[in-house]
């Protein structure tokens, strides 16, 4: 996933997220459902390494990652990112005691960003980061791209600034489908104002829209996560094919998460 937009603390709606997650086509993976094992978990599957990307489990838990772009920085065999995020779904760990372990172990994995959390609380680990320890998420309105919570890339910006703008009603579909054309966004940054992160400019032109469209590398899917001070979740999903159609949606609506 390469961008996520999260609004946390509304009274109404305490948890509402809307990301893309954007990978080579060719990587095989699944689009997210309930596990059959875990059917209270609700997330996608990377068939090549078994994890995750963004879920939403039970009691309202939720958990998402972006990669750290840092291009000729890879480590070789490092464990699998996305495991961070199956393995909080599958755990029981409080966000914050999970993210403070993650972040004590997090220099073993290529770079990343990882928010966890809960009604209530969100904790934000970046392994690049500068921070002594995982960082409690202050209530409010965040955007996470591919460097560091709240960096104001200019397609962070652009998302956050059009999402900031979409209030959180009753009426969640109507906001939900709004939020789904917010994320279809495939305007590029003027080159002055694209990040130097060691890509060629081309490169960091063509990743600087909040959706991706080229034919090796894209916007897979689009989610959105909102959890009701009830209790109650919403996540639905869009699937895109290389030339940005949709491909499939799926929809789930529960009255409560709680087991």
């Amino acid at each position: 996933m390469c961008i996520a937009y999260l609004a946390l603390g509304d009274p109404q709606w305490p948890i509402f997220i809307a990301a893309n997650r954007d990978e080579y086509h060719a990587r095989p993976s699944t689009p997210a459902a309930p596990w059959p094992d875990h059917p209270l978990i609700i997330a996608g599957l990377d068939i090549q390494a078994g994890g995750t990307w963004l879920g939403l489990g039970a009691h309202g838990r939720f958990a998402l990652l972006t990669n750290y772009r840092e291009p000729g920085h890879q480590i070789l065999q490092a464990p699998s990112r996305g495991a961070l995020v199956r393995d909080f779904l599958l755990s029981a760990q409080t966000p914050g005691s999970y993210a403070q372990i993650t972040h004590i172990s997090g220099l073993a994995y290529n770079g990343f960003n990882l928010i966890v959390g809960a009604p209530g609380e969100a904790f934000y680990v970046g392994n690049r980061s500068a921070q002594t320890e995982a960082t409690m998420i202050t209530p409010g309105r965040h955007v996470l791209s591919n460097h560091l919570l709240d960096t104001p890339w200019p397609k962070a910006s652009r998302l956050r600034h059009a999402l900031d703008a979409l209030p959180l009603s009753s009426n969640i579909s109507h906001t939900v489908e709004q939020a789904f054309a917010i994320l279809r966004d495939t305007t590029q940054a003027v080159d002055d104002a694209l990040p130097d992160s060691g890509l060629p400019i081309e490169q960091e032109r063509l990743l600087s829209s909040p959706f991706i469209i080229s034919p090796n590398y894209g916007t897979r899917c689009s989610s959105i996560v909102a959890v009701h001070r009830d209790g109650s979740a919403f996540f639905g999903e869009i699937s895109y094919d290389p030339a940005g159609r949709i491909t499939e949606r799926h929809d789930w609506r529960r009255p409560n998460l709680n087991p």
